[in-house]
């Protein structure tokens, strides 16, 4: 710690980000939700096209090429969407943009047990927060959602690291129940459940949605994530982006990101495969007494039988295994595991078994 760190730095308590493999390292790595397939082949073309000078230039401020493919895809108006470097970003000025800071603020409503970036954003931006804990089987108290006392509400749909997806009726009632301040739905894993509640935006201009191509477009390497809403949210939006970072996405990134997004039947294809083997394992791990609630998104969150889901953790990384173990209340039992190809999955029953036999 140094003298020189002021109050917040002093007390903040940074997001942890799930562990990176040393360069050359052989893992498995199935602890930080990444995709397991490439990127459109397109993007190749992007790659092998760039002109070094165009590089001395600063890119387009509004990522314009982007916002019009997402829109193309996701049925809105280039001017509703917006974005930034990484869906993490975006988060981070959506949590700016709509929610009032200070002790004398109505509190954000966020679940107790969700992406754990919220209440890091929460603290650094001085919001206040009220967690609502989940309930018992881990899904959304969407009742205590409704009860009109706080400043603005944020949620991920499915849920992480729980997997589980809020129907799209609940969220509408936290919409209804919310008229005058921000529901913000975090949907980085959408693409996974087959649900989107983008389909509300006509109805509640008080509803943004983000994203992020990471998951579903295997560009978590490139960060590139959006938020979808009423233009005067997007207006919000793109004010405090401009007195932060006029240029958070850089040109090659634009590029290869409008490439991507515009070959939607490759991402739905690997979004298929994710799928199967997801339900595929989940079933495996099942037979073997595992607890394992049902996933929509691109990852299993799974209690193991008879062995300490810590103890899994610790032997699978010593069998070059990555997992996520969270050392928190109500979930110190269970592992988040990322979907790899089938191979890799293969791989982990494996060890798995071997583990449940004692080797």
């Amino acid at each position: 710690m140094s003298r020189f760190w002021n109050e917040k730095t002093r007390n903040i308590e940074p997001y942890v980000a799930g562990e990176q493999p040393k360069p050359g390292q052989k893992i498995i790595k199935l602890n930080t939700n990444e995709n397991p397939y490439p990127a459109s082949p397109n993007v190749r073309k992007v790659l092998e096209d760039v002109n070094i000078l165009d590089l001395a230039r600063y890119p387009e401020t509004s990522s314009l090429i982007v916002r019009e493919e997402l829109a193309k895809v996701l049925g809105v108006a280039p001017e509703q969407v917006f974005c930034g470097n990484g869906s993490d970003e975006v988060l981070a000025f959506s949590f700016q943009a709509f929610f009032e800071s200070g002790k004398d603020a109505s509190p954000l409503l966020i679940p107790d047990i969700s992406y754990s970036f919220y209440p890091v954003y929460a603290e650094l931006y001085n919001i206040p927060i009220q967690k609502i804990p989940l309930k018992d089987d881990f899904s959304i108290d969407v009742g205590a959602f409704c009860e009109g006392n706080g400043g603005g509400v944020a949620f991920a749909n499915p849920n992480a690291p729980t997997s589980l997806l809020m129907d799209l009726s609940d969220v509408e009632k936290i919409l209804k129940a919310n008229p005058d301040h921000v529901v913000l739905v975090d949907e980085a894993y959408a693409a996974f459940s087959g649900v989107t509640a983008r389909t509300l935006l006509p109805k509640y201009k008080n509803l943004l949605v983000t994203g992020t191509l990471s998951k579903s477009h295997s560009l978590a390497g490139l960060r590139l994530g959006f938020a979808v809403g009423d233009p005067e949210l997007i207006e919000g939006l793109c004010r405090i982006r401009d007195s932060f970072n006029s240029y958070p996405v850089d040109r090659i990134a634009q590029g290869i990101a409008a490439t991507a997004i515009a070959d939607d039947a490759w991402v739905m294809d690997n979004v298929r495969k994710i799928c199967a083997t997801r339900d595929r394992i989940a079933e495996e791990l099942k037979k073997r007494g595992w607890i394992v609630p049902e996933s929509k998104t691109n990852f299993l969150f799974a209690s193991p039988k008879g062995t300490p889901a810590e103890a899994i953790y610790t032997k699978l990384r010593e069998k070059g295994i990555l997992v996520r173990y969270f050392n928190k209340p109500r979930i110190s039992e269970y592992l988040r595991i990322t979907i790899g190809t089938d191979e890799e999955m293969d791989a982990l029953l494996k060890a798995v078994d071997e583990i449940a036999g004692g080797n």
